[in-house]
């Protein structure tokens, strides 16, 4: 792909239009109240004539509150549809377990039990043992009792990108040389390496998350703001007014807010 795409440090919301991006939230609902308590006084001491607060997914597994999470974004999208929701591929490994329970897959894998618990169903054997494939499907079938239907309509139901201004919102990134509207499914929640690599610029800015970094990472083509909440207890954001940009960071502490820009 020649590098005739946007750069990061020119890159602009949509006129009148502020932007927030949130990162992997897994579960920690302490963190994702706080940050949105900090984006409402936001928008109410310094209102913007328009905003999106794009969540861009990850919203399940190995935190302590799955299902407060979904309870929490289900919520705010109904009330306010500029709350938006992408999926990411833990949201769709949870929906793939509800739809065809596998001992050895994804949710089960990695932090599924942690959303189970969260609806007061435990899926492992009490003692020693690891959950077998006969304590799974009762697991799955307690589960299918459990989870409101309202929240696997919704999962179900989540967009894999959204564009606004001179950027593109997914969970994991897009492969390159392909243009962003025919990018597959699969690659937007579940891509690491190639796009990784890549350095040229995109058509958009990627704001992504998917791979937990110590810090957000900021570069010329791409955003991760992926900062391992449900193991640092740090959650991040970036936020876009026209060409300003800034990273909050919010941990039970309270919140850190900084402006960003790529040195060239």
């Amino acid at each position: 792909m020649a590098e005739t795409g946007i750069h990061f440090n020119e890159a602009k919301s949509p006129q009148g239009m502020r932007l927030y991006a949130i990162g992997d939230i897994h579960g920690r609902l302490d963190l994702l109240k706080i940050m949105h308590r900090h984006i409402a006084d936001e928008l109410t001491s310094k209102p913007p004539a328009d905003w999106r607060i794009v969540h861009l997914g990850d919203y399940v597994d190995r935190g302590p509150d799955s299902k407060g999470v979904l309870d929490f974004l289900i919520a705010a999208s109904v009330r306010d549809p500029r709350n938006v929701m992408l999926a990411g591929n833990h949201d769709a490994g949870f929906v793939d377990f509800m739809e065809s329970p596998d001992p050895n897959g994804l949710f089960m894998a990695f932090g599924g039990i942690e959303t189970a618990l969260s609806y007061n169903v435990n899926l492992q054997r009490r003692g020693l043992f690891k959950s077998s494939e006969r304590t799974v499907q009762e697991g799955h079938a307690a589960l299918l009792n459990a989870v409101p239907a309202t929240h696997l309509d919704a999962l179900r139901a989540l967009p894999r990108s959204f564009e606004a201004g001179d950027f593109f919102f997914c969970h994991a990134g897009v492969r390159p040389g392909i243009p962003l509207a025919d990018q597959l499914e699969h690659d937007l929640i579940w891509i690491r390496g190639e796009f990784h690599a890549h350095a040229a610029l995109y058509p958009k800015v990627i704001v992504h998350g998917h791979t937990p970094v110590a810090e957000v990472d900021v570069r010329a083509n791409r955003v991760n703001l992926d900062t391992g909440a449900y193991n640092t207890g740090k959650l991040s954001a970036l936020t876009v007014d026209g060409v300003s940009k800034g990273v909050l960071t919010v941990t039970e502490a309270g919140v850190a807010q900084r402006s960003v820009a790529v040195t060239p």
